[in-house]
């Protein structure tokens, strides 16, 4: 069985992502790792070329700047990756450039892609998620964020990443999935509060073209407006060890904090109940 990661990323330092230790965390299970380094304001591409690893290659890419309708290009590169993972690779290993996996799911990753390995029924990995918020303390636990998501795809050229590569369908049809005992934890939400408003502000343009402007009072987010967290009293994946350590803003988040609708307020409730999300948008069919 081999298997192939692949990302893509533009201004990794410019916009604080964790994309070395993304790559990092789930290479003891690859052969190889494609990541595809956009254009970029910074010295993305010297990052990049850091690691010391001969399982990657990089390879340089430009972005369409046309495509800033929901979010296409960042699809659209997706696919470029897909489509220089050689055919001799069984399964293709997915992480957007905020996401990382704990070393202790390692194992478990592995086995299943190995026991589905021979399925032809199965099209790909489902995967659980944490989503930080603010700071490397807290999770955010709404009903806006989505739960699971598709990160291993069986290498396939007619599998497609979908709308904004969040998720992947093949010949416009839902991919079949297992749904393993793995998390994906997301740090996307956790950079200094100057940064994420310039990152939230440069992917508003992706999605609404380049009038798009982000009204913040002084151009910082504020954490404190969210809805439900709470305390993560795990421990992060090692290779996160640094840049948690490096921290270098403070957030007050408030773990009592529940503003939400009075509907929202019922669904969580028989949510926590049944452990059964209503009306989940699911872009996969779990088998």
């Amino acid at each position: 069985m081999k298997v192939c990661g692949f990302s893509f990323v533009r201004n990794a330092i410019k916009y604080g992502y964790p994309v070395v230790e993304s790559i990092k965390s789930i290479l003891p299970v690859c052969d190889q790792f494609i990541i595809l380094v956009g254009n970029s304001d910074d010295e993305t591409i010297d990052l990049i070329r850091s690691i010391n690893s001969d399982k990657i290659r990089i390879i340089e890419s430009v972005w369409d700047e046309s495509l800033k309708t929901g979010g296409a290009v960042l699809a659209v590169e997706t696919n470029k990756a897909i489509d220089n993972i050689a055919q001799d690779f069984d399964w293709c290993f997915y992480l957007q450039a905020d996401e990382v996996v704990h070393e202790k799911y390692l194992p478990t990753i592995f086995e299943e892609m190995k026991l589905w390995n021979g399925n032809p029924h199965i099209d790909g990995l489902l995967f659980k998620y944490l989503h930080f918020w603010g700071n490397y303390d807290y999770i955010a636990t709404s009903r806006q964020w989505y739960r699971r998501e598709i990160r291993i795809i069986r290498n396939d050229k007619n599998i497609r990443s979908y709308r904004d590569a969040q998720g992947f369908r093949k010949n416009d049809q839902k991919l079949r999935v297992k749904l393993i005992d793995a998390f994906i934890y997301h740090y996307g939400w956790v950079k200094n509060p100057s940064i994420m408003y310039q990152k939230l502000n440069n992917f508003g343009k992706l999605w609404n073209g380049d009038d798009y402007e982000l009204h913040k009072e002084n151009q910082v987010i504020d954490y404190s407006e969210t809805d439900t967290i709470c305390r993560f009293r795990e421990t992060h994946p090692s290779v996160m060890t640094d840049r948690i350590k490096n921290l270098n803003w403070h957030t007050e988040l408030d773990k009592q904090r529940y503003k939400t609708s009075l509907r929202d307020k019922v669904l969580n409730f028989y949510e926590n109940v049944t452990g059964y999300r209503l009306f989940e948008y699911k872009n996969y069919k779990i088998i």
